[in-house]
């Protein structure tokens, strides 16, 4: 498989977010947030690390659906820091102290910043014609967070590279919640990979939607939009069993599973299939070899 970063970057590309999946409304560990009529909302929270250049999550993290204190996703991430990682991350995870964590834990970030965020340029730096063709503004090293002390800052030097984009708008409400904030156009990405091409680190900003896809698959493919336990323990045991299966099933297959395999297996495990339907069902998503 060819690496995202090729030759530019060592570090494993780990894309890193956190999703919400809905459970009972009688769990009280999990209820995190009340509707506008009063009732609780139930659900946990999957802290997850996605290998993208394997296509494969690495690590997922149960806590309860309310993203902040021990739960919000900057604290458990800055728990399971390590190193020689790339970590890419949305806008929710741009904190300078995280940043900081990050770089002390010889690793490496690329994370979208705020459309309004504050910075001096200290270095403009030329862009290439490969940068150019790909919608790149600038590539500057900065010194972000002029609205914090100086003591608040990052303790390290900051790229921030900015890409050309669709600008978009909230399209006000839509079923529990907002959309998301505006953006004007522009793609601020700040690293502290410093000798990486600028259009190599726009690519890896790109393929944190990987995260994301992964999440769609997980909850749509696999069945697992509602948890079914009412216990931290039987989450952690569906969510696992559910990837497990997802990864044998491309180990065995050499491709992505889909809901009809997804709905063969539960066949077959309750005994409406035996196993050579099963087995027989798998050979067709096999690659044939022209």
């Amino acid at each position: 498989m060819q690496r995202v970063a090729g030759e530019h970057l060592d570090h494993v590309l780990s894309a890193v977010d956190g999703s919400v999946v809905k459970t009972l409304s009688t769990i009280a560990q999990a209820a995190y947030l009340k509707n506008t009529r009063g009732e609780s909302k139930s659900a946990w929270r999957l802290h997850t690390h996605f290998d993208v250049d394997r296509g494969v999550p690495t690590r997922i993290d149960v806590t309860s659906g309310k993203n902040s204190g021990k739960s919000d996703e900057k604290n458990v991430l800055r728990a399971r820091l390590e190193a020689d990682h790339c970590y890419v991350m949305d806008r929710w995870y741009a904190q300078f102290k995280l940043f900081d964590d990050i770089h002390a834990a010889q690793s490496s970030y690329v994370c979208r910043v705020r459309d309004n965020s504050r910075y001096d340029v200290v270095q403009a730096r030329p862009l290439s014609t490969e940068g150019s063709a790909a919608g790149l503004v600038s590539d500057e090293i900065v010194e972000l967070g002029l609205g914090s002390p100086a003591s608040k800052r990052p303790d390290h030097p900051v790229r921030l590279i900015q890409v050309r984009t669709t600008p978009s708008r909230p399209r006000g409400k839509r079923p529990g919640g907002k959309t998301g904030p505006p953006s004007d156009g522009v793609l601020r990405i700040a690293t502290n990979l410093l000798d990486v091409p600028a259009e190599v680190i726009a690519d890896i900003y790109r393929h944190r939607w990987t995260v994301e896809l992964f999440f769609r698959f997980f909850k749509h493919v696999l069945g697992c939009r509602h948890l079914i336990s009412t216990a931290r323990a039987g989450i952690e045991i569906q969510t696992y069993c559910a990837i497990i299966a997802c990864l044998l099933l491309a180990l065995w297959t050499g491709g992505k599973p889909t809901l009809r395999t997804f709905e063969m297996v539960c066949l077959y495990l309750q005994g409406w299939a035996d196993q050579d339907e099963l087995l027989a069902h798998l050979e067709k998503l096999k690659p044939r070899v022209a």
